[in-house]
């Protein structure tokens, strides 16, 4: 009995897309997501022994933040949560994927009152 191999060389790629239904309701949650956007894009401020020192011999906030921010929406935010002016903002992207500022403020501000002010001192 001879039976033939049948071989296809057609790759039929795998169904991956779905396609969500979307909502018939478009709640009104827009505003307060809006109102509520500028304290979501600072996460929290960062405490260890290393950014303790910057605070005092270099004027400098340090922050975890949202990774979408770029330096410029980053000053705004800082300058409108604490009222103080910056002078320059580094940030770097860690190991884990999260983002992190270092705020530097202006010399008339100083950086151990506004980490008063926060709370974390």
């Amino acid at each position: 009995i001879d039976h033939k191999m049948k071989s296809v060389l057609k790759f039929k790629r795998p169904k991956t897309f779905n396609n969500s239904k979307k909502a018939k309701l478009i709640i009104a949650t827009n505003k307060i997501q809006k109102k509520n956007y500028i304290y979501k894009q600072l996460i929290f401020p960062i405490t260890s022994e290393s950014a303790m020192k910057k605070i005092q011999s270099s004027n400098t906030l340090t922050f975890l933040v949202e990774p979408k921010n770029n330096k410029n929406s980053l000053k705004r935010i800082v300058e409108k949560l604490f009222k103080v002016n910056s002078v320059k903002i580094n940030t770097l992207i860690t190991m884990n994927g999260k983002k992190k500022a270092f705020v530097k403020l202006a010399p008339e501000f100083d950086a151990l009152d506004v980490a008063n002010k926060i709370g974390f001192i």
